[in-house]
């Protein structure tokens, strides 16, 4: 199972489990058990759930959008969102329940499964797959011509992968960012103000080959995107 996650993740979005990454995201309320969080993200799910599946439709061909939305039954996982697809090729959108209590409002709420059902309806899963597979074809084939070994290689071209992965990352957060503005909107919910969920995560800054974009241009990016509507 591949995913893309919300916030900045330590591994790369080709690991084969479902994991949250880790954030230092901070709360002053109390964390919700799983069956809270369940009852909490019922409302926005069965009102968002169709939208996606629509834009879903409207925007690809032959795409599997009958998305499955629900939360980790891990408890004490760090607040995160990620996107995955399961052995059957249906997109799943899992929230942990650390997220679910640090939101403010339905907005954010709202924003974040916006955001994440976007992640599949564009195909970011398959074309970080693909830029992973490309870095790691050119950096093998130069340590090759160079005489590398085949340990040498072997690092090489799991170095290679690594960059190719995060080469276009960050502009697919934006463009999830964008895309999920339009689906938050048509579902009833304002996008600006569910974006504030970025001013309380750590702000991952303007890093090289950071998997994440600052936290201001994701919010620049939504206004601009919701002014556009």
């Amino acid at each position: 199972m591949r995913w893309i996650a919300l916030v900045a993740a330590c591994d790369t979005p080709t690991d084969t489990a479902p994991k949250p990454a880790p954030t230092t995201t901070k709360s002053t309320v109390s964390r919700l058990s799983v069956d809270q969080a369940t009852k909490r993200l019922g409302p926005i799910k069965r009102r968002m759930e169709p939208i996606a599946e629509s834009e879903c439709r409207a925007r690809t061909s032959g795409a599997n959008c009958d998305f499955r939305i629900s939360v980790d039954q891990r408890r004490d996982v760090p607040a995160n969102a990620y996107q995955s697809v399961d052995s059957n090729g249906r997109p799943q959108i899992t929230f942990t329940a650390a997220l679910i209590s640090n939101v403010q409002n339905d907005h954010e709420l709202a924003f974040v499964m916006g955001h994440e059902a976007a992640h599949h309806i564009v195909g970011h899963l398959n074309r970080q797959q693909a830029d992973a597979a490309a870095g790691a074809l050119i950096v093998g084939v130069l340590a090759g011509l160079a005489g590398a070994n085949a340990a040498t290689l072997d690092a090489a071209m799991d170095a290679g992968a690594l960059v190719g992965s995060r080469a276009y990352s960050k502009n697919y957060e934006l463009e999830a960012d964008r895309l999920g503005t339009v689906i938050t909107k048509k579902s009833g919910y304002d996008p600006v103000r569910g974006a504030q969920y970025f001013t309380r995560i750590p702000d991952p800054g303007n890093v090289f080959l950071g998997t994440h974009p600052p936290n201001n241009q994701r919010i620049q990016t939504v206004r601009q995107t919701s002014a556009k509507m």
